[in-house]
């Protein structure tokens, strides 16, 4: 009985070691993801310049009473000391959680390259590329 817990116990602990272990991610699939990434990023730029193109002149017609209502309003925001600190601290966790997201990215990518992109890698890459051409007509990464 002594001897089955035993193998049991060591089978147990190789399969959890087995599993802490996350692969490495291609530098091509590292790559390829920040290069969308970034194309992503330049998207909603674009988008927000464009909205805040057709939104400007519509903000600029509102009545001065509540224009300077609002500008007030931020003002008195900024010099509260709550509002302040609150901001320290959630520029703080960013800072801070930085690594862990990129460390989990990579685990991610990792995961993904070695598990999943052999079976599902070719479709993908092929459903993005058909995607880039719709999303190049209604939200071009430039102008």
């Amino acid at each position: 009985m002594n001897g089955k817990l035993a193998l049991a116990l060591v089978l147990a602990l190789q399969v959890s070691v087995c599993l802490c272990e996350v692969p490495e991610p291609d530098k091509e699939l590292v790559e390829k993801y920040e290069a969308m990434k970034s194309v992503f990023y330049k998207r909603l730029m674009n988008a927000y310049s464009k909205v805040q193109a057709a939104v400007g002149p519509m903000t600029e017609s509102l009545g001065e009473g509540q224009g300077q209502a609002a500008k007030d309003y931020i003002e008195e925001l900024q010099g509260n000391p709550k509002f302040l600190s609150a901001v320290k601290i959630g520029s703080g966790l960013v800072q801070e959680a930085a690594p862990l997201v990129d460390k989990a990215r990579m685990a991610g990518l990792g995961l993904y390259g070695h598990y999943v992109r052999p079976h599902v890698g070719t479709y993908l890459d092929e459903a993005i590329t058909s995607i880039k051409v719709y999303l190049d007509k209604v939200l071009p990464a430039e102008d």
